[in-house]
């Protein structure tokens, strides 16, 4: 259903904010408010396998499970930033090969670029712990193996598009010290388009059929909740033609951070979708390839 006729039609019971339960289903839904959705995702796959076929990655394990892969893209500067790339796909799809495009970018700045694979939520069962986990095990993997593909483990940076961005977001509020016995400031900076950062009203949506919450997994997982263990700054950013709970969200986690004392800053793509806006950050003159290359201190 349109945005258009959403409004039209006769509104249910109230199940979040001012939405009933088909506006909360379509607010977690981006193919209602992203028409072009399909297209975009083709032209994404295929400039992504163009990318890899020039640059040919490093495929490498970061863990023991068949999951547990990334797509490496090493740049000629020696001793250089890393950025570690989180895909998304509605937690259900996605995967490296795919989320290829701003390899350039980073490779011609001057910085490695690493793309995750991890299980996915249907693979694990319904349970988000295991996709947390292992992007956490990969970010550590890179910490620590960085120095041996030129990489520099104290300029470790994420980022993220969708799902991705609250797996980041997640990433963001790990206790380094005590679970990987690594320093607490591990990530030195983060960039996370269009994600979810408080669990509460996707649990409610249509989301909840193949998420199987619980209010742990709730808890845990709401990055906004544990804004105390957030020691980077932390680039946010929506497009003004996303869902209306994609742009609340990312615009009141931004609003937490700045209340908490948090370095962050708010991106607003005017006229992009939700899928519309992550392929900006495959150009350094890009909304969010600017940004990327301006917290990477790589603009200069």
């Amino acid at each position: 259903m349109s945005a258009v006729a959403q409004s039209a039609r006769q509104k249910g019971p109230i199940v979040w904010l001012d939405m009933d339960q088909q506006a909360l289903d379509d607010a977690y839904d981006q193919a209602v408010y992203a028409p072009n959705s399909l297209q975009i995702a083709k032209r994404r796959t295929a400039n992504s396998a163009e990318v890899r076929a020039r640059l040919k990655p490093q495929r490498l394990a970061y863990g023991s499970t068949p999951h547990e892969m990334l797509d490496l893209y090493v740049t000629a500067k020696p001793d250089a930033p890393v950025m570690v790339f989180i895909h998304g796909g509605a937690w259900r799809a996605g995967n490296a090969a795919d989320n290829a495009e701003a390899a350039d970018l980073f490779v011609n700045a001057g910085a490695h670029y690493v793309v995750l694979d991890f299980i996915n939520v249907i693979e694990a069962g319904g349970s988000l712990f295991p996709m947390v986990e292992q992007v956490r095990r990969g970010v550590a993997w890179v910490y620590n193996n960085a120095k041996s593909f030129g990489g520099d483990p104290n300029r470790l940076y994420i980022s993220g598009r969708s799902s991705g961005s609250h797996l980041g977001g997640v990433v963001l509020i790990t206790d380094w010290a005590k679970d990987f016995g690594l320093p607490p400031d591990v990530v030195k900076g983060a960039l996370l388009s269009s994600g979810m950062y408080d669990l509460e009203p996707v649990r409610l949506s249509k989301r909840g059929a193949y998420v199987k919450f619980t209010d742990a997994m709730e808890e845990q997982l709401s990055t906004q909740r544990h804004l105390e263990r957030i020691n980077c700054p932390v680039v946010l950013a929506h497009g003004t033609y996303e869902t209306p709970e994609f742009q609340r969200q990312t615009r009141e986690f931004a609003a937490a951070l700045k209340a908490a004392g948090k370095d962050v800053k708010l991106i607003v793509g005017e006229g992009y979708n939700h899928f519309e806006i992550p392929e900006t950050m495959a150009n350094p003159y890009g909304l969010l390839g600017r940004a990327v290359l301006e917290l990477m201190g790589l603009n200069k």
